[in-house]
């Protein structure tokens, strides 16, 4: 049994001696190269383009609307995305024209040499104003891409007359980078079928085969992916964008072209997370804080185009409470338009904002009634049997379970002394001591009955002596080509390596489903331990084993056929019921649970935060690998002490990123990151591989706010937006004491 165990990555050798091929290590024969001319502006009516007569346009190949053979369109969740602007320019860096040339520099020179032509429009970039816009229109017939209102028992009578306290306030998130290893790319390499291969970097093969059937008018083409260096949602949907661009050029030029991304371009064209403004009214019983009623109105920033956005509104509305139970609940969704780089898919999709709120607003009602935070934590938290604001009933919680373990770890050891550091923070430096607790839960997997409609496949295949694990879920990092062995090879009993994982290429394994959601290893890993039973059976019926009492290794000695045997696995429909149009129902087949403990200085001179410590007890299921497990929750929190202190976008007059380079963009370094200590608490899920839940997305969820309490607890300074800078410390300060 490999499963539980510390077992070694299988692209872990490639990684560390270089033989892992990225994306820009693929170089085709007569490769050109691509670039993307892009507008310069937030919003104008499309003239044409102007080539500079005076620049040498030799061997350079230009491309525009007009040479797409299929349709002009992203295709994703609505058909309002262009491959390339035609008539209106509804965002800054929004793609206009392509170029390609033998040289990659010679190409990025020609892009700068091509001249957008458009007429201004007034532009209109705040949400709120997109809200209640009447006339300043940008999308259909008005701004909204999402409008989603959830309700639990009446919330509206409970808010009137209910006997308790109000506590209501605004909380604010801003945009966050997702910031992955090397930046979007793509080659398209012609086929001789007058097709296309695609070789990239990319979390969603299938997505990508959706969107070019239809830019190209066929479907001769195949996705495979190359090594990714981390998604966290930015190589979601976005690299149909760059497959598309890179497809157009491949096809006018008749050479493979190669279409990577440099950092500062990828900065500010890609996508973002979400910003939003959440507003949170309560009434609690002044004795203990429990929640007696709540309503909460939450307001996205969706930017130019509509993306993913609209499932960044749901599971915002879903989880907007927190892990909390409450009676009586009204949760208002929107999600508008703007005319900014659209905002996408980003790990935790929505939720990251939400339970912000949500906790932050935990820590307003303590401080309202002079109550210990954690406490009234405890005294709403969900308990077995509890209901949700979409009516389901939950089983098997574990919010109190992590909570006490987190707590108690946290209590059991000494905290890290401040250490001598450049940049300060050192003994020298006047620091303020303080501990934050924050609470996660997360509904893991497609909502509603998403997995149902998708109905993930994989293929298990013995070629040989060996097996072959078929699936499109790709691996970005997680780890999802040594798990997927890992449950084949157990379930069977024999070595790790014996079974490995077929290229991710669309022309040779099913659709599993897209890599997001917390779902790969939950959902999709269910799948390939379905498969692997099935591919055992029937290797048992093939030799008439009928007692089941022969091993993998006999069993194929017994065997007399030579013939490859593929199993195709589906996954189960888990009889979720959920009503889309009223948020009623089982939103998630099960969830996770996650307690944060963050202990921090803060230098009250420079509002400079030091990280000492980060504890978290999280509930994972089952721990299919235990150092995979503890190294996914460590990177979540990371990435989410970035968002919560240091990744803060800063937007020039057109609303495009100023700081679109690593050396002001911040985010956590080794010498920011804090000794972390991450307990995996397991309470077996049924309906994962050997109980295993995801847990993707969880650790970025709360981290966050808990360095807010913390930052209270050493200060005073009650900050309830993102990110809190160093500046927005200072000027807190500043206030304080006037």
């Amino acid at each position: 049994m490999h499963i539980g165990q510390g077992f070694i990555r299988a692209d872990g050798r490639a990684k560390v001696d270089g033989s892992a091929q990225y994306v820009d290590d693929v170089r085709p024969e007569d490769c050109l190269y691509g670039a993307t001319v892009r507008s310069p502006v937030a919003r104008g009516r499309l003239l044409g383009i102007r080539q500079d007569p005076n620049f040498d346009w030799t061997g350079i190949t230009v491309c525009t609307a007009a040479d797409i053979p299929g349709e002009n369109v992203i295709a994703l969740m609505t058909d309002d995305q262009p491959v390339l602007a035609y008539d209106e320019l509804r965002h800054v860096t929004e793609p206009v024209a392509l170029v390609a040339s033998a040289d990659r520099d010679r190409a990025l020179h020609a892009a700068e040499h091509i001249e957008v032509l458009y007429e201004p429009l007034p532009p209109l970039f705040d949400a709120e104003a997109s809200a209640n816009s009447e006339t300043n229109v940008i999308f259909s017939d008005d701004n909204i891409f999402s409008h989603i209102v959830m309700e639990h028992g009446d919330s509206r009578a409970a808010m009137e007359k209910t006997e308790g306290m109000l506590v209501e306030a605004t909380y604010r998130v801003g945009l966050q980078e997702q910031l992955y290893i090397e930046p979007q790319g793509m080659t398209a390499i012609p086929r001789e079928d007058g097709g296309l291969t695609l070789f990239g970097s990319m979390q969603c093969p299938y997505y990508i085969v959706k969107a070019l059937k239809r830019v190209l008018g066929h479907d001769r083409l195949n996705v495979v992916q190359a090594v990714t260096g981390g998604g966290f949602g930015g190589k979601e949907d976005y690299p149909s964008m760059v497959a598309a661009h890179a497809s157009i050029l491949a096809l006018k030029t008749g050479h493979p072209i190669k279409l990577i991304y440099r950092r500062d371009d990828d900065l500010r064209a890609t996508t973002k997370r979400h910003p939003a403004v959440l507003k949170y009214r309560t009434i609690v019983d002044p004795a203990d804080g429990r929640l007696l009623a709540a309503d909460a109105h939450l307001l996205f920033d969706g930017g130019a185009y509509n993306t993913l956005s609209p499932v960044v509104n749901s599971r915002g509305v879903i989880h907007a409470l927190g892990p909390y139970q409450c009676p009586h609940v009204c949760i208002e969704g929107l999600m508008v338009a703007t005319n900014t780089p659209p905002n996408g898919a980003f790990r935790g999709f929505g939720a990251p904002q939400v339970m912000f709120a949500a906790e932050r607003h935990m820590d307003r009602i303590a401080r309202t009634l002079n109550l210990d935070p954690v406490e009234v934590r405890r005294v709403n938290l969900y308990r077995d049997g509890d209901v949700t604001p979409t009516g389901q009933r939950l089983t098997d919680v574990s919010a109190t379970e992590v909570l006490d373990k987190a707590l108690a770890h946290a209590d059991s050891m000494e905290v890290p002394a401040p250490v001598d550091r450049p940049g300060g923070g050192g003994s020298a430096a006047q620091l303020s001591r303080g501990r934050g607790v924050a609470i996660a839960w997360h509904g893991c997997g497609f909502t509603g009955n998403g997995e149902a409609a998708l109905k993930g496949k994989v293929d298990i295949a013995l070629e040989g002596r060996d097996v072959v694990v078929y699936s499109a879920s790709t691996d970005i990092g997680q780890g999802t080509d040594t798990l997927f062995p890992a449950i084949v090879a157990s379930i069977l009993g024999t070595d790790l390596d014996r079974v490995r994982n077929a290229p991710h290429d669309t022309a040779i394994v099913p659709d599993s489903g897209p890599t997001v959601a917390s779902r790969t290893a939950m959902v999709v890993g269910g799948v390939v331990d379905k498969g692997a039973r099935q591919l055992l059976d029937a290797l048992r019926s093939e030799v008439g084993d009928r007692t089941g009492e022969l091993s993998f290794d006999q069993l194929l000695a017994c065997r007399r056929s030579t013939a490859h045997l593929r199993i195709n696995a589906e996954y189960d429909d888990d009889g979720l019921e959920w009503d889309a149009e009223t948020y009623q129902g089982d939103a998630y087949p099960t969830y996770g649970w996650s307690c944060v403990v963050v202990d921090l200085d803060v230098d009250v001179d420079t509002g400079e935060v030091f990280y000492r410590r980060l504890v978290q007890a999280t509930d994972v299921g089952k721990a299919l690998n235990p150092i995979f497990a503890s190294g996914q929750l460590e990177g979540g929190a990371l990435q989410a002490l970035g968002y919560a202190t240091a990744e803060e976008v800063v937007l020039d007059e057109q609303h495009g990123m100023m700081n679109n380079r690593l050396t002001n963009y911040i985010i956590p370094t080794s010498l920011d990151a804090p000794p972390m200590e991450t307990i995996l608490v397991e309470n077996p899920y049924a309906g994962g591989p050997f109980g295993a839940k995801g847990i993707g997305e969880i650790p970025h969820d709360v981290p966050a706010p808990a360095v807010a309490q913390a930052i209270e607890a050493a200060t005073g300074l009650v900050l309830d937006e993102l990110p809190m800078t160093p500046e927005r410390l200072i000027h807190a300060m500043e206030i304080k004491v006037q």
